[in-house]
């Protein structure tokens, strides 16, 4: 008999995260996991039951009060799971993969009309990808699967047998979930996309052509940066370019590659395409060359579910109203989870980011979103976010060195790639495009404003060639408005005093 934690005499500590109370129990998730010794990385929050009247939250803990105590059964703590903390299909998954086909049918046979049980009855043959032998329901309204009070659902399907809307935003080979939260609902509500298009559509179309160029190049050199490379010139360019086509195309396995050519122009190293081998993000032993891993890929044998489940999940929102920005990050942050190729996996990520936001037109038409250029500045949060992914995962992969100094995985994995919360991830990439929206891309449009205005200046002040003012403005930006001593003595010797102390009194006035 399975047992499920009562009324302690002492503070909870579940998987190193102690409740606030003595007396607590546990409920919902926390305590399926618990009493079937689930392996599967803890959910973002935990629920328990406290002693107290009154409903709070404390660090990862949301107590509930003692009204809300569910029955101490896997049914009672399954119901307490869909109706306060949505659909977690990483715990479901390794619950049913656990618990006997018959458990779960006397809970549907109980209430074959309930609307929980009708959910548990969709998910469980949902997630099998078979039937149990119960017939079908003849009556009862509808009920939906995600509770969009809770989570960020997708388009409704419905499915006779159980009345139940499928309103997942995902498919049996892939599909994250997102929470709602105080933050992502303010967010959507600024309606960031109506900002970019109306903010730009005010710049003339020479000055916003101009900065795109610049904004391309600057987010193609950021997103080396983050790689810890720096490329020649040529090449900067040329994922530039590629990122300008962003949108442009469908995505597909074989577009993946085909972008992983131009991100890898030298390709005798490594073996192109999909990986054959294992894959893991980290450092080597200095000493004995051992891996040692902070993110380990998906299975090379899983990579074709994984990308097939990735792209249709993707195919299957852009047909919905699903967010622009979630949907960015559900597909961008989960192609860097997979990583499904041995070089190149940190660009396409971020590359996925502005197809999803050009294709969607969340942007104005001409315009890419610099987006690694953001993240570079924010690049320790980028980090944590990442790891706020892999890091938990690392505990349930098995795995050992292969003579190449590489990881083989051991253990079934695919389900760590396919059901995740993508919460923290979409919260850090709405930050990123507000700073976009909001900072980068205004202070941009102004800069060349100033640029062009001190431009005139000094064309009309002085008898000089377009490439030497513009050199003359980017000495002086560099340099906080004031010509160095060695730029007087070598690029601009000609100058007179007077005419640089006029130009530096201009710069003053428009830049500050």
């Amino acid at each position: 008999m399975v047992y499920y934690n009562q009324n302690s005499q002492h503070k909870i500590v579940f998987h190193g995260f102690p409740t606030l109370e003595d007396g607590s129990s546990l409920a919902g998730y926390s305590a399926l996991i618990s009493a079937h010794g689930l392996k599967v990385p803890v959910p973002d929050h935990l629920c328990a039951i406290g002693t107290k009247h009154k409903k709070y939250n404390y660090e990862r803990w949301r107590i509930f009060t003692p009204r809300h105590k569910p029955r101490h059964t896997l049914n009672g703590h399954l119901v307490f799971a869909l109706k306060y903390e949505g659909v977690d299909l990483t715990v479901l998954n390794a619950l049913f993969k656990k618990i006997e086909p018959k458990e779960i049918k006397e809970i549907i046979l109980s209430e074959p009309t309930g609307r929980y049980s009708r959910r548990l009855w969709f998910l469980w043959e949902w997630l099998h990808d078979e039937q149990l032998d119960i017939e079908d329901v003849k009556m009862g309204n509808f009920v939906p699967l995600i509770d969009s009070k809770l989570q960020y659902s997708g388009k409704s399907y419905p499915s006779k047998r159980h009345r139940v809307r499928n309103n997942l935003p995902g498919t049996r080979n892939f599909s994250p979930l997102i929470r709602k939260t105080e933050k992502l609902e303010k967010f959507i509500g600024k309606k960031l996309s109506e900002t970019a298009i109306k903010n730009i559509g005010e710049t003339h179309p020479d000055l916003l052509s101009r900065a795109a160029a610049f904004l391309l190049l600057k987010d193609s050199k950021a997103s080396y940066t983050i790689e810890g490379e720096t490329p020649p010139h040529n090449r900067i360019e040329r994922w530039g370019r590629a990122i300008g086509e962003a949108g442009k195309r469908k995505i597909s396995v074989s577009e993946l590659e085909y972008l992983q050519q131009i991100v890898i122009e030298d390709d005798r190293f490594i073996t192109p395409g999909l990986r054959k081998e294992g894959g893991f993000v980290g450092e080597h032993d200095r000493t004995t060359g051992m891996p040692m891993p902070d993110h380990i890929s998906a299975v090379a044998d899983d990579l074709n579910i994984l990308l097939s489940g990735l792209i249709d999940t993707y195919e299957l929102l852009c047909e919905d109203d699903f967010d622009t920005v979630l949907l960015a990050t559900i597909f961008a942050f989960g192609f860097v989870f997979i990583h499904p190729f041995e070089d190149g996996n940190g660009r396409i990520h971020r590359y996925l980011f502005h197809h999803v936001l050009a294709e969607k037109n969340f942007v104005p038409k001409g315009l890419i979103f610099p987006v690694s250029a953001v993240i570079l500045a924010r690049i320790e949060e980028y980090r944590k976010t990442l790891e706020y992914f892999s890091k938990p995962r690392l505990d349930f992969i098995e795995w050992r060195p292969t003579e190449k100094n590489n990881v083989e995985v051991l253990n079934e994995t695919i389900d760590l790639y396919r059901y995740f919360d993508a919460t923290k991830q979409a919260e850090f990439f709405f930050e990123c495009v507000e700073e976009t929206v909001n900072k980068m891309l205004p202070e941009e449009v102004a800069y060349l404003k100033k640029h062009d205005i001190l431009n005139e200046f000094i064309k009309n002040y002085i008898d000089m060639p377009d490439k030497l003012v513009d050199l003359l403005i980017r000495f002086l930006s560099q340099n906080d408005g004031k010509l160095s001593k060695r730029s007087r003595k070598r690029e601009f010797e000609k100058l007179t005093d007077d005419e640089i102390q006029a130009i530096e009194k201009k710069y003053a006035e428009i830049y500050e």
